[in-house]
């Protein structure tokens, strides 16, 4: 069924019912009372597969620790947390990453990040556990999927123009409302509410778990007194919500005396954990992780499938997914490893995009390329025309091929293949990119697809 509302309209019943939903969180709530997850779209079973595809992607932007007794410590104490019922049973997994800024994030369903400086800059284990707790809290809560669920009503028409092409996994849903995934996404920055929210709910976690909450709160607030005009990274995408030592410590009082009596005042094994943080490598940049990512080695197999665009149909790979709608003239085509979080956003470093160019004041096919060429370059710096050319035809009409070289998102050269080929809509594109050490291995489906490639007339 094709969704068809008047502009108009929608935005008038959306706006309506994003309000009566977010106020719906906003009701006046006294410590101990329970807190429930906010409205969602995405079931739990969505949850856990998001978070299972988001942290792949993850792992591919940090550096895991691989010190096997750090990686037990922060799981045991992890698991300790997770087996408590307010944490509601989701796969959790504790990972510890070789990063010296103070930080950790949850990803919906359950997988859990911990910076090894969160460590170093803790004075007892109940602090750790304490950010564990609070993580933890924020996957029970889903406040991840609830932010992407905002974002999906305000956005619904994209959503579902962009599942007709293919994209039904949540994980494409929530690419195509411009969410993403991996270490910057959206949906690991929380709002002040959803930060109190896992305050409450930790506290009840910790305690149950043994531990004396009010060092959660202590840990909050050091980071807040010793982060100044840079607040540490933590509170960047964990907004401070007010007087939270106060808060804990009223949540505290309204836990069952049962509770609040078996408090664990031992140290465990933290001194030690302190000790081999501080004897970790460092760890490499950004752009080294990147080179050691999982680059694609092997190209699709041979099986094709059809995309029908507004003005061109052209067969991709079956094993690769269409970004963008029926109805536009532009689409990218990649392998879900194409696509490559990095510091300044979603890279495609291995893929075709195809599209139209309207040339300024060129009147022929290679005057038109090359303005094109120096638009691409205006884009990404690295771009540099120094392959050649060469005319083909396509579909009955005179094109033109253009090698390009740029700095790949894996780390490293990458190639570009530009076709070009004039038409009524202006000049159209399709440009091939993936690494240039393994170029010829994964070229065939541009061939494939120049090959295929049809103008609707």
């Amino acid at each position: 069924m094709r969704f068809m509302v008047h502009g108009g309209v929608r935005r008038s019943w959306m706006a309506v019912l994003l309000t009566a939903l977010l106020l719906a969180g906003c009701a006046a709530r006294h410590p101990g009372d329970p807190i429930k997850p906010g409205f969602n779209v995405y079931s739990k079973e969505q949850d856990i597969e998001l978070g299972r595809q988001a942290a792949a992607e993850v792992r591919k932007q940090v550096a895991v620790v691989q010190n096997p007794w750090l990686q037990n410590y922060i799981s045991a104490i992890g698991k300790k947390l997770a087996a408590q019922p307010e944490a509601e049973g989701y796969p959790y997994s504790f990972t510890l990453i070789n990063e010296p800024s103070i930080n950790a994030f949850a990803l919906p369903g359950g997988p859990i990040f911990v910076n090894s400086g969160l460590i170093a800059a803790a004075d007892n284990e109940a602090q750790v556990a304490g950010v564990l707790a609070h993580e933890i809290a924020h996957v029970a809560l889903r406040h991840g999927t609830n932010q992407a669920s905002k974002a999906s009503l305000i956005q619904l028409p994209a959503v579902l123009a962009g599942m007709a092409i293919g994209q039904d996994s949540v994980a494409d849903q929530i690419a195509q409302i411009g969410l993403g995934l991996g270490v910057n996404s959206v949906i690991m920055k929380y709002s002040r509410d959803a930060e109190n929210q896992a305050d409450a709910l930790g506290t009840r976690i910790l305690a149950e778990a043994g531990y004396n909450p009010i060092e959660m709160a202590n840990f909050f607030e050091k980071l807040q007194e010793q982060g100044g005009s840079r607040p540490p990274q933590f509170l960047s995408s964990h907004p401070d919500p007010g007087n939270r030592v106060t808060k804990v410590q009223a949540e505290i009082q309204a836990l069952p005396a049962s509770v609040t009596r078996k408090f664990d005042t031992s140290v465990g094994n933290f001194a030690e954990a302190k000790r081999l943080v501080a004897q970790l490598p460092k760890p490499p940049s950004k752009e080294q992780t990147l080179a050691r990512s999982q680059a694609p080695t092997e190209g699709p197999s041979g099986a094709m499938r059809t995309l029908r665009a507004r003005t061109f149909q052209v067969a991709r790979p079956a094993g690769w997914q269409a970004f963008g709608d029926q109805s536009s003239s532009t689409v990218t085509v990649a392998p879900r490893q194409g696509l490559v979080e990095t510091s300044t956003g979603a890279s495609l470093g291995y893929g075709v995009v195809m599209s139209y160019y309207q040339p300024r004041t060129a009147s022929n096919l290679g005057e038109a390329t090359g303005e094109l060429v120096n638009q691409l370059a205006g884009l990404d710096r690295s771009i540099q025309s120094r392959g050649g050319q060469r005319r083909v035809t396509v579909s009955g009409n005179p094109g033109l091929v253009t090698t390009l070289y740029g700095q790949s998102p894996y780390g490293g050269a990458e190639r570009l293949m530009l076709l070009t080929v004039p038409r009524p809509e202006g000049l159209f594109y399709m440009v091939f990119v993936a690494p240039d050490r393994r170029f010829e291995q994964l070229s065939a489906p541009f061939e494939q697809m120049v090959d295929s490639l049809e103008f609707r007339r």
